[in-house]
């Protein structure tokens, strides 16, 4: 009878909650009391954060419903709110694929960085934030090779690790060439180095702080099988610019996967085209107007309680391009159906973009 009654109550109780907050944000807030329970936002809880170097963490993250999952050497898109502004990056995953209701990501602190610094530095066990599921094809084929070369540098080793967590004793024949400032300065250091000691990977390291950057025509030295063995390469686009010519000189492009870390570029970034996909409609923006202006002079219903005084009234789904914060400078990229909010009364158009409105 009490589960009844409950069941009777739930409904009313979440229309009127529905109803109350409805004017702070297009979504309501019952999912603040179990954000990872959402069913219609993927997110993430930070369980722990791990020193992996003096500038590197890894970030592990316990995953809500939705998530599906991730194949080793996949990345993720993720967004964490900084300072009011909801800051989306991309990281590679470094988790083996056997843990399902956790992930990691391993973070190296830039120069100017937000999003790397706050995790560097900032991040604490509890902090929310929000998900896309994984993708990416630098990952293993099912039949594995025999004879594996992992080229690597920086941060670039953080897919090598998840696939060598996940998949090592599925491979035979196993070398990791890896380039870094110092041995201090080595991601995995001390695990790569054990994996080595026990025979399960040779490992070569080269230290560009004591001697000139590795190049493709060095691995003939440190691997002389290199042209028999299928190669995985991630790092600065100078050495995967250089290892895919050297490859592609022999005949053996077909054998080199490559990863680039690369923003999604932003072109513009002084006013430009808003589309309100819903309505159809489309205007070009000054460089001071805001996305909120824009609709309204558009014709356009915009939702907005920040005249009376109610912040986040104004807030949408940005489905593509990007749009540039106010306050800050700061750039949101979208996606569709990536959940990127933006506030449209702070953010203006940064070359062209989309709202879901």
């Amino acid at each position: 009878m009490t589960s009844a009654i409950a069941k009777v109550r739930r409904g009313p109780l979440r229309a009127v909650a529905h109803m109350v907050t409805t004017p702070l944000v297009p979504r309501d807030f019952l999912d603040l009391v179990d954000p990872l329970g959402s069913s219609r936002d993927l997110r993430g809880r930070i369980d722990a954060v791990t020193s992996e170097t003096d500038d590197t963490v890894t970030v592990h993250i316990r995953v809500g419903r939705g998530w599906q999952g991730h194949l080793a050497g996949q990345y993720v898109r993720l967004g964490v709110d900084i300072d009011g502004v909801r800051q989306w990056r991309t990281y590679s995953l470094t988790s083996p694929v056997t843990q399902t209701r956790r992930l990691a990501i391993t973070v190296k602190a830039i120069d100017g960085g937000i999003v790397s610094n706050f995790f560097v530095s900032q991040a604490e066990r509890g902090t929310v934030v929000h998900l896309d599921q994984a993708t990416g094809d630098f990952t293993l084929p099912r039949s594995r090779p025999a004879k594996t070369l992992f080229v690597t540098a920086g941060s670039g080793i953080t897919p090598v690790m998840g696939m060598l967590r996940s998949h090592l004793a599925d491979l035979g024949d196993v070398v990791v060439v890896h380039s870094a400032r110092t041995p201090e300065d080595v991601v995995f250091g001390a695990e790569l180095r054990r994996l080595a000691h026990s025979g399960a990977i040779r490992l070569v390291e080269h230290h560009t702080g004591t001697s000139v950057r590795l190049t493709a025509a060095d691995l003939g030295a440190v691997v002389p099988d290199w042209a028999e063995r299928q190669t995985w390469a991630c790092g600065p686009a100078g050495l995967l610019d250089d290892l895919e010519a050297h490859w592609a000189r022999h005949d053996l492009a077909d054998a080199l996967r490559t990863e680039r870390f690369t923003m999604p570029s932003v072109e513009g970034g002084d006013g430009g085209p808003v589309s309100f996909t819903r309505t159809g409609i489309t205007a070009d923006t000054a460089p001071a107007t805001t996305l909120l202006e824009a609709g309204e002079s558009a014709g356009v219903l915009m939702p907005s309680g920040c005249r009376m005084g109610v912040c986040f009234g104004c807030v949408l789904p940005l489905r593509s391009g990007a749009v540039r914060d106010v306050r800050n400078g700061a750039v949101t990229i979208g996606a569709p159906d990536a959940g990127v909010l933006v506030q449209t009364c702070v953010s203006t158009v940064a070359g062209s973009c989309e709202l879901d409105i």
